[in-house]
């Protein structure tokens, strides 16, 4: 495939698997009682469910019920699937049942539920080491699931829950998750805007795990230059034109170039040169987290190529994380 790439860690995961593993027909589901779930309150809505908190009444324990709506069944069985391959992992919600209801034959599952305070509100309140912390956290989660051949691509602060006073972080709403295969095409309407890699906006199918790091870099630099979102455009078109303006027309022709990919006709804005910004000339006094450890490991992964992206374990070893690395070998 002319301008396609392979990424540097777990690109043949799932070649590994038996056909069996990864066929979604086998994905078997078991259906649960519907009448021993109560709702309790709306949590949100996206494009594909509804979620509500609701209780467990046999135990009386909170859950999480994500009510799908009609969509494909191959889609409801890959968000099943990948829920089961990665079930294991304590930073990714567990789950526990699922069930359809008798009228309108509507699939929904059930979830652990996650106490959580909102992600951007608490950074703004916690010190660095906290923040160093979450951070490393999101990295290991997303290392594990692309060691299992998963990228999630729908990472954002919303779908990042935490909760401070046990520390704990949880990574949810794995439904436009896949499973990774090198030199196979991808849907690019996946992933909210603020958080889209350059590669899903110029169209680019044969992306892979790298899409996950870069909404993990608008992440960070939103919280190293308070600035939510980071790149804040008004559509899929303008938030390249937003992107390209900090990081520069030059690399980001280089970029479509190398893999051979052909840009909308409705880039007009493009067509003026912007030099790249030097992340250090963007810092103020007050944003206090701007070390220059954390423009640096900023610097390797808000880049173009997604080939040069840094892996999760790499941006782990970065110097930036030392003291979280120190503190939880003496733990």
């Amino acid at each position: 495939m002319n301008g396609s790439s392979k990424p540097r860690l777990y690109s043949d995961v799932n070649f590994d698997k038996s056909q069996e593993e990864m066929d979604l027909s086998s994905v078997h589901i078991t259906w649960g009682k519907q009448e021993i779930y109560e709702i309790l309150r709306k949590l949100g809505r996206g494009k594909y469910s509804d979620v509500y908190e609701g209780l467990n009444m046999s135990t009386q324990d909170k859950i999480v019920i994500k009510i799908l709506k009609p969509i494909k069944r191959s889609k409801i069985l890959r968000e099943i699937k990948t829920m089961r391959t990665l079930e294991s992992y304590p930073n990714i919600p567990k789950l526990f049942d699922i069930i359809k209801d008798n009228n309108t034959k509507t699939a929904a599952l059930i979830m652990e539920h996650c106490k959580s305070q909102d992600m951007i509100s608490l950074f703004s309140k916690l010190d660095e080491n906290d923040i160093k912390f979450y951070l490393y956290e999101i990295l290991k989660t997303l290392d594990f699931a692309h060691s299992k051949g998963i990228m999630h691509r729908d990472i954002k602060p919303s779908n990042i829950l935490i909760n401070h006073q046990k520390k704990s972080l949880k990574i949810i709403d794995w439904g436009l998750a896949d499973f990774y295969l090198p030199d196979t095409p991808y849907n690019v309407k996946v992933a909210s805007r603020y958080y889209k890699a350059p590669e899903l906006l110029v169209n680019y199918q044969y992306y892979d795990y790298s899409v996950d790091m870069w909404s993990f870099g608008v992440i960070f630099a939103g919280v190293i230059f308070k600035k939510n979102p980071f790149f804040h455009g008004h559509d899929n078109y303008d938030q390249l034109v937003k992107i390209v303006r900090v990081l520069g027309t030059e690399n980001f022709f280089e970029y479509i170039e190398k893999y051979d990919i052909s840009l909308d006709e409705r880039y007009e804005d493009l067509k003026m040169h912007y030099n790249p910004k030097a992340w250090a000339k963007m810092v103020t006094d007050e944003m206090k987290f701007a070390s220059d450890e954390a423009l640096n490991l900023l610097n390797k992964i808000l880049v173009f190529d997604h080939g040069e992206r840094l892996l999760p374990s790499e941006a782990m070893q970065h110097q930036y994380f030392d003291s979280v690395r120190e503190n939880k070998e003496k733990i």
